[in-house]
């Protein structure tokens, strides 16, 4: 049996450390910040030093508050943020780009004629959002030397000296082909690739490595890519069920079984977690900006911060005829159109803070709602409940949007942090493989559960003149 773990969840916009204690649960947590930079031109760039320092940070803090002893460490990473970095040294050789970044939609679309093969071979749509158009373009246009990879990678191999991602994580790359969930010779060709000294792909739960980063010697037990951590911890881990992350962006996750489902719908299809060699997949669909939506309308001054969605949003009874597209950095599933921008529409002089609360709570669970019908699609039967966690969950007004506008029960978790408190159970598989993933798991009573209070013909009038929106938008952008 394992004792406490540590649990680490690098993140964009910070590090949050959780020490977890099967018997007790959460018994320390640590957080640091990390500043990621906008710049023109839709990049994002982190440094990478910044992101490390931020770990044992981070894990140091949460292990001072615990006050005692763990056994093991898992990681959590962003997903699609990459940098090269030289392997003798550990030293990074260019800033790390954020996933949000979109400077690679130059090779994208030189490589457009391959977009449907690498979707059948990979799972995933051509899209800068992805790993390897970023990979692709730090070779072009930064350097040739050293090892380009996503940062978990380059994290690990501080912390242990090891060079390795695992199976999730390398799923979302598009350099994976998704049946054999090894990597892709053809991919690595069509990305000019080819010879790239690549991580080995190994299990979420398995003995690593070890690092002393933040103290005595700690085994390395458990790697994920955040969302499927957060799945996990949602306990989504048969078909039928998904969970949504409210972070910086909204991350649909449903979960398909031993087989990959390449559905026609737009989302993407990914590896969910591979234990004991066993590989279980899921699709994955995107909203771009979601807590960042809200901190821009904090900017403008409508609200002061998040905490006010309900106070402001209570002041009215609905959005007056506001309609609000929230692609304030493009669309992403099922649309795919990362050079849309956002719209607001039916605007009067009687137009008040509350009506534009309103609009955009609406508009953040259409855009979910679009993910969880494709994936009914793909899955072909409707999602019978949807998980739900992450920073924005504690607005009850959002909550009730997406209830009534998903016409599904919506459970709010009780983890504050899923992502953390997923890889926390996975450290602790790998550290005990006689577990099960059930025993591994924290409890997983739901803290509210939202009912929706409209009918269902006024939620298609609802969805219908968001999709109007939409619609709007995609004609009148260049495709």
């Amino acid at each position: 049996m394992t004792g406490s773990v540590l649990a680490v969840d690098q993140g964009t916009s910070g590090t949050k450390a959780l020490v977890i204690c099967p018997e007790r649960g959460v018994i320390g947590s640590g957080f640091a910040e990390v500043r990621p930079r906008h710049l023109p031109g839709g990049r994002v760039e982190a440094d990478p030093e910044e992101l490390y320092d931020s770990v044992v940070e981070a894990g140091r803090r949460a292990l001072a508050g615990a006050g005692e002893p763990v056994t093991a460490l898992g990681l959590a990473n962003q997903g699609e943020t990459v940098l090269a970095w030289d392997p003798d040294t550990g030293r990074p050789l260019t800033d790390a780009l954020v996933w949000q970044d979109r400077r690679a939609e130059s090779v994208c679309a030189e490589l457009s004629q391959y977009g449907e093969e690498l979707r059948h071979l990979t799972g995933l749509p051509l899209d800068p959002y992805f790993a390897a158009p970023k990979m692709a373009w730090i070779r072009r246009h930064l350097t040739r030397e050293g090892r380009v990879t996503t940062s978990d990678t380059w994290l690990v191999h501080r912390l242990t000296g090891v060079c390795v991602t695992d199976a999730a994580t390398a799923s979302r790359t598009q350099l994976l082909d998704l049946d054999r969930a090894a990597w892709s010779p053809r991919a690595l060709e069509v990305y000019g690739l080819t010879g790239e000294r690549l991580p080995d792909v190994v299990d979420n739960a398995a003995h690593v490595g070890t690092t002393t980063a933040f103290g005595p010697e700690l085994p390395l037990t458990g790697l994920a890519v955040d969302q499927q951590a957060a799945l996990l911890a949602q306990r989504v881990t048969e078909p039928g069920a998904a969970k949504c992350t409210y972070g910086t962006g909204a991350f649909l996750l449903a979960h398909t079984g031993d087989i990959p489902r390449r559905g026609t719908s737009g989302l993407v299809s990914c590896v969910a977690w591979r234990l004991g060699g066993v590989t279980n997949h899921c699709l994955d669909g995107q909203v771009y900006t979601a807590a960042s939506a809200v901190r821009w309308l904090t900017d403008l001054g409508v609200i002061a911060g998040a905490a006010d969605l309900d106070t402001v949003g209570g002041t009215v009874p609905d959005s007056g005829g506001v309609t609000f597209v929230p692609a304030l950095a493009g669309l992403a599933a099922p649309w795919w159109r990362g050079d849309v921008r956002g719209s607001l529409t039916g605007l009067g002089l009687d137009t008040g803070p509350g009506h534009l609360v309103r609009a955009l709570c609406e508009g953040l669970a259409a855009q979910v709602v679009a993910l969880a019908d494709a994936a009914a699609a793909d899955l072909g039967g409707p999602l019978t409940v949807l998980r739900v966690d992450g920073g924005l969950t504690r607005s009850a007004l959002l909550m009730q949007t997406q209830a009534d506008l998903l016409q599904r029960p919506v459970e709010v978790s009780a983890l504050p942090d899923a992502t953390a408190l997923g890889v926390g159970a996975l450290a602790r598989l790998g550290a005990d493989p006689g577990l099960t993933v059930a025993e591994a798991l924290p409890d997983g009573e739901p803290a509210a559960v939202y009912e929706p209070r409209i009918s269902a013909d006024e939620a298609a009038e609802r969805l219908a003149r968001f999709r109007a929106a939409v619609t709007a938008l995609l004609e009148g952008s260049p495709a």
